[in-house]
């Protein structure tokens, strides 16, 4: 039996029709009803993220944060400036002198 070139081809010989429990349409009226939640992600997106767990501790944390935003009325305006670089330095050091004896 020789295999055909494209993989996803499907044999003229299927009969779905007689096929047993093989109904049309069976689960339409729930996915219209309820919606469907199926998700395809990127695949680099996909990589930073090793299990279904991760995704939703991910997505609820940025839920979390949107929620905070709202209630609060935004973020403070020191939040979205930059860090001033004055702040942060430190005096020189003085240096050490040697005792006199």
């Amino acid at each position: 039996m020789k295999k055909s070139d494209e993989a996803d081809d499907m044999r003229s010989e299927y009969d779905f029709a007689a096929m047993p429990g093989g109904v049309r349409g069976k689960h339409v009226r729930r996915l219209r009803e309820q919606g469907s939640n199926v998700v395809l992600l990127d695949p680099d997106v996909a990589e930073a993220f090793p299990s279904e767990a991760s995704v939703n501790e991910a997505l609820r944390g940025v839920l979390n944060t949107t929620r905070a935003v709202k209630r609060t009325g935004g973020l403070p305006d020191k939040a979205l400036q930059q860090a001033s670089r004055t702040s942060t330095t430190t005096k020189p050091k003085k240096a050490a002198r040697a005792a006199r004896g």
